[in-house]
């Protein structure tokens, strides 16, 4: 865990910059982006951010397409103490509504052509709009460009929010998974040390910036090395395979390696220059990884990680990378295997009686609680969202594992389609609702 006085993920991420004028991000028309440059524009937005009336914890929702200034607004978002929600790019106005209802951000930013739509769905939660393009234009850069540069970065805890991501929705309803600080940062730094990132490395970053994989795995861990990234809008196999003569990593979804096979510039020589292929997000079909293997020479790097928890597993950077598995738990992570699952009544059964339980004041208290096996027996949940957010809290943290005494809170949680697993200190059964 961070011991600075500042464990602000912006503070951490720049505070020791030795070099401003270290390549950050080079973009495909030739512009090249400092450190420092990356520095002064995250100071202009978050002075903007602030003028526009938000606060340390407020939530700072962006429905962007991938840009620069996009990249530049998370970062700002962290350094102001607020709260960043990316969307997906993708989500309609129906499915808007619900994710802006339930986070209740205080400012959002959006594409210019879906201001009027989006507009009357942030006036619901009092939310101020501003706009930004594909092209990297519009209200908000167009003030962030007459801002000041210098802005103090706001103090935070190890524990207090930077992000939240809301979940797919597999299992039911998309959750929105709640990010703090030292989680961003601890897991990143770790990465820099598993996958051996450094000041040399060059990363292709063709994914896009709303989810985990391009915006805290990619992003985060190139900046935290000091290296350097070649910030793609979208993803272009030909025009890959040319950058690799250039760039050292590439993180990519299976989709990408199999699209990639399909070209006969992929070669061992057009690859020679590469270290490391990363992919997650998805399973790589084992006879995928086999033909890459083949094909360039390198065997690809297999990981897995949750939008509640980042990374959890890797393949090893020295060692046997294994076709269709994911590696071992990353240092500081445990994994365990639930191998029996049972109907949600019968752990109702299960839990006759009412310990004294854990009276938890926070969401990061019932979260240790549940990690190490604390009995959660006074946990007041409410009838609605808004009354009492503490379970919620917990469930977003990325917590799926949680054992109760009280047969009331395995209920309610059921009632809201949450629980997935649940254990009795006695019986130690497990109960999923997937």
């Amino acid at each position: 865990m961070n011991t600075t006085a500042n464990a602000n993920l912006f503070s951490r991420l720049f505070d020791t910059l030795d070099d401003p004028n270290r390549l950050a991000i080079e973009m495909l028309d030739g512009t090249r982006i400092s450190y420092g440059d990356l520095v002064a524009r995250a100071g202009q937005m978050a002075n903007v951010l602030v003028s526009r009336g938000v606060k340390p914890g407020d939530r700072v929702a962006a429905q962007t397409e991938k840009s620069v200034p996009a990249l530049v607004l998370y970062l700002a978002t962290v350094r102001a103490g607020a709260v960043y929600l990316p969307l997906n790019t993708a989500y309609t106005l129906n499915e808007l509504d619900y994710f802006i209802s339930d986070a209740e951000p205080s400012l959002v930013v959006c594409d210019p052509s879906k201001a009027e739509g989006i507009g009357a769905i942030a006036a619901k939660v009092k939310a101020k709009v501003e706009t930004l393009g594909p092209d990297g234009k519009g209200s908000l850069t167009d003030a962030a460009a007459k801002a000041d540069a210098a802005f103090a970065t706001v103090a935070r805890a190890n524990d207090d929010l930077a992000a939240i991501l809301y979940t797919s929705g597999t299992t039911g309803r998309s959750k929105g998974a709640m990010l703090t600080h030292d989680n961003l940062a601890s897991n990143s730094l770790s990465l820099v040390d598993y996958w051996r990132f450094t000041d040399k490395d060059v990363l292709i970053h063709a994914l896009p910036i709303y989810h985990t994989h391009g915006l805290f795995v990619a992003s985060n861990v190139t900046l935290f090395a000091r290296a350097s990234m070649i910030f793609l809008p979208k993803f272009d196999p030909e025009l890959i395979i040319k950058l690799m003569a250039r760039a050292t990593v590439m993180m990519g979804v299976p989709t990408f390696y199999t699209r990639l096979l399909q070209s006969p510039s992929l070669t061992k020589e057009s690859t020679k220059h590469m270290r490391l292929f990363i992919s997650g997000s998805a399973p790589l079909l084992a006879d995928s990884h086999r033909e890459w293997s083949a094909r360039t020479g390198h065997a690809v790097l297999e990981r897995y990680g949750m939008t509640e928890t980042n990374m959890n597993t890797s393949n090893p950077y020295d060692g046997e990378r294994v076709p269709g598995a994911v590696g071992h738990p990353l240092p500081g992570v445990s994994v365990r295997f639930a191998m029996k699952a049972c109907p949600v009544d019968e752990v109702l059964a299960c839990l006759s009686t009412k310990g004294a339980g854990f009276d938890a004041a926070s969401p990061n208290e019932i979260a240790q609680a549940i990690r190490t096996g604390v009995p959660i027996g006074k946990i007041h949940y409410g009838n609605t969202i808004k009354s009492d957010r503490n379970i919620i809290d917990a469930h977003r943290l990325g917590v799926r594992d949680f054992a109760t005494d009280s047969v009331e809170d395995v209920t309610a949680i059921a009632a809201h389609g949450m629980i997935t697993k649940a254990t009795t200190g006695s019986a130690r059964r497990l109960a999923s609702s997937e």
